[in-house]
């Protein structure tokens, strides 16, 4: 168990220093690393990576995973794909625009975590001032107390259960193989809640439409084709966009 938190914690510090790195990139562009050695034994010369370099370029394939799976990604994409199915527009808006809206709304809700790995862990430890193990419990600490901040006790007990684990007597002591499904889980709960107090009232929208054209003796139209109209204009008019990313954001627990 302690083996895998550690190595859990090794791949958070890197990807989670990476994405931060990207938020404040003019500072962190001034710090150096060394791409290849080169080592001359007198007869010839060998060049060779860096092994930090190398675990880097590993790291780089969870950063999808981790992105999904570690932050409100997961919540946020599903409220917005469930909302354009409760509004009935297919394809509109369209998946990039959803997933970008998703991406950039997660950075702004992630960015006290973002900054917090930043100023505690990744400056410190390229600047030679703690080692790389504190920099990986210095970086682990936030993103924990995030996710712990957003599951349900239930689902931490039920994955503590499953994986036979009595040795938890605080949550400072799950480890991030439970915490990580626990969270999803949990968020998976949240988003689909979300989902379903907004398809309410486009539902009743939809069955007034289907009423009216059934006592109208007008079978042969869809519903669909004339609510969407009411629908779209009961969203503009309540502002939607502006409420539901209101809400998806106040919906997380960030102290």
């Amino acid at each position: 168990m302690l083996a895998n938190k550690t190595l859990s914690g090794k791949c958070l510090i890197v990807s989670m220093a990476l994405i931060a790195l990207s938020v404040a990139w003019p500072t962190a562009a001034q710090v150096g690393l060394p791409v290849v050695n080169m080592v001359d034994d007198g007869s010839s010369t060998k060049y060779s990576l860096t092994l930090q370099l190398l675990a880097l370029m590993s790291v780089l394939t969870l950063l999808p995973s981790l992105l999904l799976m570690m932050t409100s990604f997961v919540r946020i994409i599903i409220v917005f794909s469930l909302l354009r199915q409760a509004l009935g527009t297919a394809q509109t808006p369209p998946n990039q625009v959803l997933v970008g809206l998703a991406l950039f709304l997660s950075l702004f809700i992630m960015s006290p975590v973002l900054t917090t790995i930043y100023d505690d862990a990744v400056t410190p430890y390229f600047e030679e001032q703690i080692s790389f193990e504190a920099a990986v419990a210095a970086a682990e600490a936030p993103v924990r107390t995030f996710m712990l901040n957003q599951t349900r006790e239930s689902d931490i007990s039920m994955f503590l259960e499953i994986a036979n684990n009595t040795e938890v007597k605080e949550p400072a002591d799950v480890p991030f193989l439970t915490l990580v499904p626990a969270f999803i889980t949990s968020e998976l709960k949240s988003a689909f809640s979300i989902g379903f107090l907004i398809y309410i009232p486009f539902v009743v929208i939809d069955l007034v439409v289907a009423s009216v054209l059934m006592s109208m003796g007008m079978m042969m139209l869809s519903p669909m084709m004339i609510s969407m109209p009411f629908k779209l204009m009961l969203f503009v008019l309540v502002d939607g966009w502006t409420l539901i990313m209101g809400s998806l954001t106040s919906s997380f627990a960030l102290g």
